[in-house]
């Protein structure tokens, strides 16, 4: 996977649109919740495919390098 540069702009500014932590900016989501949607109930659509990458940085502990732009 090629994460494209205007996705990770969106992970550090897009807020989560529904659920428990509707409101939060998706690069805050807690790991543990991020893990358990990408392996359950990954969303449709643009917001599927954020996730998709916002699981690959979360795993891997590159959180700082999405708030560092």
């Amino acid at each position: 996977m090629e994460a494209k540069p205007e996705n990770l702009i969106k992970l550090k500014t897009m807020e989560m649109p529904y659920g428990k932590y509707k409101g939060t900016v998706l690069i805050d989501l807690p790991e543990h919740y991020v893990v358990w949607t990408y392996e359950n109930q990954l969303p449709q659509g643009e917001l599927g495919r954020l996730f998709r990458e916002l699981y690959e940085i979360k795993v891997n502990g590159l959180e700082a390098l999405i708030r560092s732009l």
